[in-house]
């Protein structure tokens, strides 16, 4: 007979606690495959599918569209026969259609599961009833045992192991679609990940970690996100959802949530405030010649260069010169982190906030790279469709307020970073060109440093290498 199992929404990693339900892409009655999408949700990081790590009929849903839900709250209810354990025992590598394909029939005794090892497994799937992919999104796990975590392919020395050895620590953890997506991307080989999950789950920060050694070997560490409890009430006794909304009046005036990307960022930038003894420094620049020269590097033809790719060319140039300022304070070790790539991360306004994406290796990209990448992180994020992982791990942070049109701001550094570099609006000013006065292209730069990393000397000389390159780009031939 079938059994009702209720999935509820997956802690989706970062430290957030709530999502709220943008689509549903099943309905109730339809049939679903293990790790199908179904509900796409919006973070206060990115939109995210949210795949279902059961096979069946969906019975129930529960949240509409545009409600917030908080991480453990059901999410659908799907009714799972018994023919569901063999997905379990389905060949390592499988999609989420093959799992509900071999789901749907006996599985082979002379299969590749036929073997002691893996006949004890799927025996002890049945036996226990779990019908769950054992698959998980980020500190999400389904009740299975370890030992069957057998659908990322384990490594050849595995082969044969005793049945009674399955469930030893030290098996390859089974991670979510969107783990292993950012493992293929990143070249990461999941059998060399030690997981910092429960019971050695691999979670996304761990690739993460495995893709940029050098960068956050040395770092201080998230802790890692505790197993969510999971929520067994039924629908009525499970804890209400939150309907997002613009706030509500009180007397005193109208209050709104502090929530959503509004929260990711007021916690952030509070945090900096606390902990960082941050100081600024300001400079005027003539980007006359700048201006100049990217009129002529668009004029020969190809991608376009955009003049925020010159900045972040500048700012890539400048780090290798003053690599200090690419770092990164360890409070627990009492040590500075000198970082040996630059992750470059700039600011972008979109509908749902300010965000900062990341361009991972600048300092090995020329303009026209960095300018595609850019472009291509900024429509990702107004689209709503960046992930979470492009907007993780800044080394330092290009903040072009100019495009409000101001000339000036001191900006708060973007924690853990340890500098900023904050970039006005250009505009005609009186200036004194070649000892006569001119009316010339004017810029005002400001540089928010850590003074734990350095002190204003250091400083002072990144933001005067700065002005020079954009005072004259030519400087930057120096480098190339």
């Amino acid at each position: 007979m079938a059994v009702v199992r209720e999935f509820t929404l997956p802690d989706l990693g970062e430290g957030l606690t709530e999502a709220q339900v943008v689509r549903w892409l099943v309905k109730v009655g339809d049939v679903v495959a293990v790790d199908q999408p179904v509900v796409e949700v919006e973070t206060a990081k990115a939109m995210v599918e949210v795949p279902c790590p059961y096979g069946g009929v969906v019975t129930a849903r529960f949240g509409e569209e545009g409600e917030e839900l908080p991480v453990g709250a059901p999410l659908l209810t799907v009714a799972v026969g018994e023919a569901a354990p063999t997905a379990l025992a389905a060949p390592t590598g499988g999609t989420g259609s093959a799992d509900a394909a071999s789901a749907a029939k006996p599985a082979d005794p002379a299969g590749p599961e036929a073997s002691p090892a893996g006949g004890g497994e799927a025996t002890g799937a049945r036996a226990n009833g779990e019908e769950g992919s054992g698959n998980v999104l980020v500190g999400y796990g389904t009740q299975a045992p370890a030992a069957r975590r057998r659908r990322v392919r384990p490594p050849a020395r595995e082969t044969g192991r005793p049945a009674e050895r399955a469930p030893a620590p030290t098996a390859v953890a089974v991670i979510s679609p969107l783990v292993r997506r950012l493992a293929r991307e990143r070249g990461v080989d999941l059998t060399r990940v030690r997981g910092t999950g429960p019971d050695g789950l691999i979670l996304r920060a761990d690739v993460e970690e495995a893709a940029l050694t050098a960068l956050t070997a040395q770092a201080p560490r998230t802790a890692p996100v505790g197993q969510t409890a999971r929520h067994t009430a039924r629908p009525e006794t499970a804890r209400p959802a939150r309907r997002a909304s613009g706030g509500r009046r009180v007397p005193d005036g109208l209050r709104v949530p502090l929530r959503g990307v509004r929260g990711v960022v007021a916690e952030k930038l509070s945090r900096s405030r606390r902990e960082i003894p941050d100081a600024t420094c300001w400079v005027d620049a003539d980007a006359t010649e700048l201006l100049a020269a990217r009129r002529a590097m668009n004029a020969s033809g190809g991608a376009k260069v955009s003049l925020l790719a010159l900045l972040a060319r500048i700012c890539t140039a400048a780090l290798a010169k003053y690599p200090e300022l690419n770092a990164t304070v360890d409070t627990e070790a009492q040590e500075i982190v000198r970082l040996p790539d630059v992750h470059l991360g700039f600011a972008a306004q979109t509908d749902r906030g300010l965000v900062v994406p990341v361009v991972r290796d600048a300092n090995a990209r020329n303009a026209v790279e960095l300018s595609v990448e850019m472009a291509r992180l900024t429509e990702a994020a107004r689209a709503g469709k960046i992930s979470p992982a492009e907007l993780a791990g800044g080394t330092f942070t290009l903040n072009n307020y100019g495009v409000f049109g101001v000339d000036g701001s001191t900006p708060i550094i973007n924690h853990p970073e340890a500098a900023m570099l904050g970039v006005g609006r250009i505009a005609p000013k009186p200036w004194v060109h070649e000892g006569e006065l001119a009316v010339r292209h004017v810029v005002q730069l400001s540089f928010t440093f850590d003074h734990r990393v350095c002190d204003g000397g250091t400083a002072g000389g990144f933001l005067r290498y700065v002005a020079d390159c954009v005072e004259q780009p030519a400087v930057l031939l120096r480098t190339v």
